[in-house]
């Protein structure tokens, strides 16, 4: 009787910590997707509306309609590719508005996807902050919001974040290549991780000729992956993109987000797709990360005075495939 007591306790802890891996490990099920937008050229931009509101992290940045950019020059079509450019020739009058840039958010809303994202280049330069991002419809945390690429004044890595309203925190062990940046998802830093890689972000990432950057995001996990233009081990289902991808094929991901301390049907609402850049603003103009950057100046002033620094300053994109 001792003996089957005692060998009920032990298979009681293995079925426990077989649970606890099964939530803090990436799910290795087989779970296929289906191509519902496969998005290059002008079906690219057709995908998406450009937002003309006020920053709302508060950037030296004017975020122009689609017409004004045309007619800057500052997007552009080529064969496939898509540019997404910031002014780069204008000196800024101190009292006006903020240098000409873009804010495009997705027509469509998303929930279970995958979105892969092909860039060839994205934006550089001391007060740059680019992001591709997955908000709600009021461009706050009240729906959650995930950062798959975020950085500022051209420091590496990327680093990847959730963003919530109370309540949702992530465990220090997970299985990822990245590195933990923050735990409570309702800080204002979010919940981050690192990429585990200095040519994920900025000039090394430009000086490769990009990569690509993929989102999974389930009912139970969010997954965000990152290869390297020539990285040998990039997935076929990534660099050539077809009609159906399965995540679970493609390794241990650079950042991982399970729901286990998160309750993710109320902290996260469905979400559109943006890619912005702004400058300065509540993380890349603050004093302390600013000068720490290394960048000249203030933050502010540099922007105003230097059109000619922000010729870096572009996203090109070859595609943007997503399955649901």
């Amino acid at each position: 009787m001792n003996q089957w007591n005692s060998f009920s306790s032990f298979a009681a802890r293995l079925l426990h910590l077989a649970a606890l891996s099964y939530l803090l490990i990436p799910a290795a099920l087989c779970t296929t997707y289906n191509r519902t937008s496969n998005l290059a050229a002008y079906q690219f931009l057709d995908a998406f509306t450009w937002q003309t509101i006020a920053d709302p992290v508060h950037g030296r940045v004017n975020y122009v309609n689609y017409s004004t950019a045309q007619q800057d020059s500052l997007v552009s079509v080529n064969g496939d590719r898509v540019v997404l450019r910031a002014d780069s020739t204008t000196t800024l009058d101190p009292t006006g508005p903020g240098r000409n840039s873009f804010r495009l958010v997705s027509n469509e809303r998303y929930t279970t996807h995958v979105a892969i994202f092909d860039i060839v280049h994205m934006p550089q330069g001391c007060g740059t902050w680019p992001a591709i991002s997955e908000i709600d419809d009021t461009s706050s945390t009240a729906g959650g919001k995930i950062d798959i690429l975020e950085g500022v004044n051209d420091q590496t890595p990327n680093l990847s974040s959730l963003h919530t309203s109370a309540n949702c925190t992530m465990p220090d062990s997970r299985v990822m290549t990245g590195e933990v940046q923050g735990d409570d998802c309702s800080s204002g830093s979010g919940c981050g991780v690192d990429i585990d890689d200095p040519a994920s972000y900025g000039p090394p990432f430009n000086t490769m000729g990009g990569g690509w950057y993929a989102v999974e995001r389930t009912a139970t996990y969010i997954s965000i992956f990152f290869w390297e233009r020539d990285d040998a081990s990039v997935p076929r289902q990534v660099s050539h993109p077809g009609r159906t991808v399965d995540p679970s094929t493609w390794g241990i991901p650079a950042a991982y987000f399970p729901n286990t301390e998160c309750d993710f049907t109320t902290h996260f609402a469905p979400h559109h797709i943006m890619i912005s850049l702004t400058f300065c603003g509540d993380w890349a103009g603050t004093n302390a990360t600013y000068s720490a950057s290394g960048c000249p100046s203030t933050c502010v002033d540099f922007v105003n005075q230097n059109p000619s620094a922000f010729s870096g300053a572009y996203f090109e994109f070859n595609r943007l495939s997503i399955y649901q």
